[in-house]
């Protein structure tokens, strides 16, 4: 599927391409985005990275993502700032992104390596979080997420065995617990735990920092019930500020 036809598709057209997409067999699943910002936006990265190289920084800290992560550049900025880039670090979180377009940026369908925004690196540390989209807008099943956030573990790890990765659960999403998206994101992250066996994987599920004793998200922390706000970003932050320390001090 190329990327001229979903920028030319009418939105239901898009709904039924992520959902073929979702079906195909992992290896063929990636693919990039036709929109100018992501597109520059990949582009930056990949100059960011050259830009280290050249200033002789290895990068320490990758964050892979979504628009949660990429929110990190907005609603987080102060925070990441402070906490995550003096490490060296890079916000792989691009809005909208679904588990094949990670794939895509990590060298894999027709991507080629002069694509991929960690090659060449080996940093002590991912901090991977994606599959919102593909259970929400991409309206991919539980399986087929857990299996596109397993491959994007796969392919780091072919890529630097002996970085370590923490791997989040993905985020609550909706109000109350029987949100049928948030039942959707509870299953994706029951399959994504199995992934802990792994050498060099951690597996961590934030849901409680976010909701109250009832299982309710409040609109306090994300306002939109998906995307935290300065508040979500500053829990966030502080629930994984020791574990990132751990990492990076050994």
């Amino acid at each position: 599927m190329g990327s001229l036809s979903l920028l030319l598709s009418s939105p239901t057209e898009r709904v039924a391409d992520a959902q073929s997409v979702a079906t195909m067999p992992v290896a063929m699943q990636a693919q990039p985005r036709p929109d100018k910002w992501w597109q520059d936006r990949h582009q930056s990265r990949l100059e960011q990275k050259q830009a280290f190289a050249e200033q002789d920084q290895a990068v320490r800290l990758v964050f892979i993502g979504d628009s949660i992560t990429h929110g990190w550049e907005n609603a987080g900025k102060q925070l990441w700032q402070e906490r995550f880039a003096p490490y060296t670090t890079l916000n792989l979180g691009f809005s909208g992104d679904r588990t094949e377009h990670v794939l895509w940026r990590l060298g894999l369908g027709d991507a080629g390596e002069e694509n991929n925004e960690v090659a060449g690196l080996s940093p002590a540390l991912y901090v991977i979080m994606i599959g919102t989209n593909n259970t929400g807008h991409g309206m991919g099943t539980a399986a087929e997420t857990a299996e596109g956030v397993t491959a994007i573990v796969d392919r780091l790890q072919e890529l630097s065995p002996k970085s370590d990765i923490l791997l989040l659960a993905v985020f609550p999403r909706g109000e109350t617990p029987d949100d049928e998206k948030r039942l959707m994101n509870d299953e994706v992250n029951e399959r994504i735990a199995k992934l802990e066996a792994r050498e060099h994987v951690e597996y961590l599920n934030l849901r409680d920092i976010f909701l109250d004793d009832n299982g309710v998200l409040p609109k306090s922390v994300m306002p939109d019930l998906l995307h935290p706000n300065a508040e979500g970003y500053r829990r966030w932050a502080d629930a994984i500020t020791p574990i990132i320390k751990r990492y990076l001090s050994e």
